[in-house]
């Protein structure tokens, strides 16, 4: 029997009722046979200062570096704040990405973004790819799954409630697990 993929889930959101948190929270369920994933928690990492990194890593941030680093595959869904990243998803990165061996480097991710407006987060991805391909990061090239008019896909509780975007989702992750195959095998010794 194959070994099972861990997957860890990042939301760029802190919003109690995030519909990106809702949509990974979906994920889980969606999950291909042989995969599993956590949900990550970087709510928690101080705004990135050299003067705190140089005094001790903050144990919040260490926390998310053990956790990408173990992971065999980084899931991260995220709003669009100002046509960019969120800064709470951003420090996160930014944090891991100044500590030695930054686990981003070779590792396979798979990305979403979820939006009130009709275009669903689009450009955030495009400025996220910019940021972990320059880490390194093998960042699926397809397919790109954007969750535009959010509000209208979930229900009162934040269960995800729109079929074609179950789909999406579903598709996304059924790419993502011979990616995270495909990058193990082309991975530098």
């Amino acid at each position: 029997m194959a070994e099972e993929l861990k997957v860890l889930g990042v939301c760029g959101s802190l919003r109690k009722a995030s519909f990106s948190m809702a949509a990974l929270r979906a994920c889980k369920e969606l999950m291909p046979a042989g995969m599993s994933m956590t949900i990550a928690q970087i709510g928690e990492i101080p705004m990135y200062n050299q003067d705190i990194f140089d005094a001790g890593i903050p144990q919040p941030a260490k926390r998310f570096y053990d956790d990408v680093a173990a992971a065999d595959g980084v899931l991260i869904a995220t709003p669009e704040y100002n046509f960019s990243v969120t800064p709470l998803l951003k420090n996160a990165i930014d944090w891991v990405s100044k500590m030695p061996n930054q686990p981003f480097n070779n590792k396979p991710i798979a990305l979403f973004s979820a939006s009130q407006g009709p275009l669903g987060g689009a450009r955030v991805q495009y400025e996220l790819r910019k940021i972990l391909v320059q880490l390194w990061g093998l960042v699926l090239p397809r397919p790109e799954v954007f969750i535009g008019a959010a509000p209208t896909k979930f229900d009162k509780d934040g269960k995800l409630t729109d079929e074609n975007t179950r789909k999406f989702l579903a598709d996304l992750l059924a790419g993502f697990k011979p990616w995270i195959e495909r990058m193990r095998v082309a991975k530098p010794k």
